[in-house]
């Protein structure tokens, strides 16, 4: 039996982070992976999803380029297979890169599946592995609802979205959260008739409300069943129960973006009595669970299924087992940053509108558009003569105050490049700042992110 300070069970961005920062520490490490070092996110979730929307995002300036003095000879095409063969390069290369840095840190990796059978026991495939501490990050795959007709060819979850080998006429995708609408953005810039069916009222639940609309009026021809279930899926498309009635929309693929669980099950939890639920494994603000030197970090917590949360996380859960517990380095989800790559892009951190106003607090509200900007106007509204000129671009930013405190409670966020600017939000929200000092800060001009500090001085105090 090998003997190791800290054992971490799956390679996604919770594990490996785990396991570099405890060996950084010191910790004799290994990382047990079934699969590919990158886990879900790099293999088959955010990295590739992103690699094939941003081709689908330059395909959109170049059809418009002419708005902008740039002229492509001969018209602009998608290649599908050259789309799917860049995205395979970039996964590629990051999942070396993971490799690398395992190696570099001096952990051990270990390939195939990992169980408990005892406190500070795993059985790997059949061997057996001693560890005085066990990270479990496991992650979540894709949920898959009991839908008669779901085994048919013609049906993918966003796994097998990944690897079409061809672009299909019309898509019907069930479900409206952030999965299902970063493949409706990719689907309808390329071309693609998208139909979205949700269950519930509306699509991106817990989204500012305003915010939902900018982006569904940047997705004109998409075509949305709100309130409504798909009750069959057949060869031709999908019968749609919606609040008018039943009817039948055709599609040559249907997604099911109906959502993730968490990978709890084969784990040997039962075995060293550790509490989970169909909703993850239950831990404390220090990744603890109810077992002495057994961790849960990431998706099989299930409480924040983001990858970055996953990271932060394995830092706080390897510093906990490196015995360090400053009262700051543990996990505080309300400052959380998240980002739809939708088409344009979607970010948010903190407490919506609506959140606010019904957890009884008294708030500010002010909003600014996008359009305000200067870097935005240049690099996304073209001048009303002259060449065609790409639709109307969507952007705003809004964010909600405490009224008594002036303290910034949530930033939200429609245009691109919002992904890059929230984590700036997230910071202000994190160390509780004031409207008065963040006025103070000084932003770089000309920036998108100028418009954060602008729409702070629309705040009524």
């Amino acid at each position: 039996m090998s003997d190791f300070d800290l054992a971490v069970v799956g390679g996604g961005p919770g594990g490996y982070v785990a396991a570099e920062r405890a060996a950084a520490r010191g910790l004799h490490t290994v990382l047990v992976e079934r699969e590919h070092l990158g886990g879900v996110c790099l293999n088959s979730g955010c990295i590739p999803t992103k690699t094939l929307i941003h081709s689908a995002k330059l395909l959109q300036q170049a059809r418009h380029g002419a708005a902008y003095g740039v002229t492509v000879e001969g018209g602009v095409r998608y290649d599908l297979s050259a789309a799917m063969a860049w995205k395979e390069t970039v996964t590629a290369r990051l999942r070396s890169g993971v490799a690398a840095q395992m190696e570099r840190h001096g952990v051990t990796v270990e390939t195939g599946n990992a169980r408990l059978t005892g406190r500070g026991r795993l059985a790997v495939d059949g061997r057996e592995l001693g560890a005085r501490q066990i990270i479990i990050a496991t992650g979540s795959r894709n949920a898959r609802p009991p839908l008669a007709g779901a085994d048919l060819p013609n049906v993918v979850d966003s796994t097998g979205a990944l690897r079409l080998p061809h672009l299909p006429a019309r898509v019907v995708i069930v479900g409206g959260g952030y999965i299902g609408m970063e493949f409706a953005s990719y689907f309808h810039a390329v071309g693609v008739r998208v139909v979205v069916v949700e269950m519930l009222e509306e699509i991106l639940a817990g989204v500012d409300a305003e915010v939902v609309r900018q982006l569904k009026s940047a997705l004109p021809e998409v075509t949305w069943h709100l309130k409504s279930r798909v009750t069959a899926i057949i060869a031709s498309g999908v019968t749609v129960e919606t609040p008018a009635g039943e009817r039948t929309e055709a599609a040559d693929l249907v997604l099911l973006a109906t959502g993730r669980v968490p990978n709890t099950g084969d784990l040997g939890l039962e075995a060293v009595g550790a509490l989970f639920n169909r909703r993850g494994i239950t831990v404390d603000e220090f990744m603890r669970t109810n077992v002495a030197g057994l961790y849960a970090v990431g998706d099989v917590t299930g409480r924040s299924l983001l990858a970055h949360a996953a990271s932060r996380m394995g830092e706080v859960a390897a510093a906990a087992i490196a015995a360090e517990h400053p009262s700051g380095n543990r996990m505080r989800y309300h400052a959380v940053p998240w980002v739809v790559y939708t088409l344009p892009e979607i970010a948010g951190v903190g407490l919506s509108e609506q959140a606010a106003r019904s957890s009884g607090r008294r708030v500010h509200v002010a909003r600014l558009p996008l359009a305000a900007n200067g870097r935005f106007l240049a690099e996304h509204m073209a001048p009303a003569s002259g060449p065609p000129a790409p639709p109307t671009p969507r952007g705003l930013v809004k964010v909600i105050v405490d009224a008594a405190s002036h303290v910034l409670l949530g930033v939200h966020m429609i245009g691109t490049p919002a992904s890059e600017i929230i984590f700036g939000a997230a910071t202000m929200i994190e160390a509780e700042l004031r409207v008065e000092d963040l006025r103070e800060i000084v932003f770089p001009h000309p920036t998108v992110s100028e418009a954060l500090r602008d729409v702070l001085w629309e705040v009524r105090l």
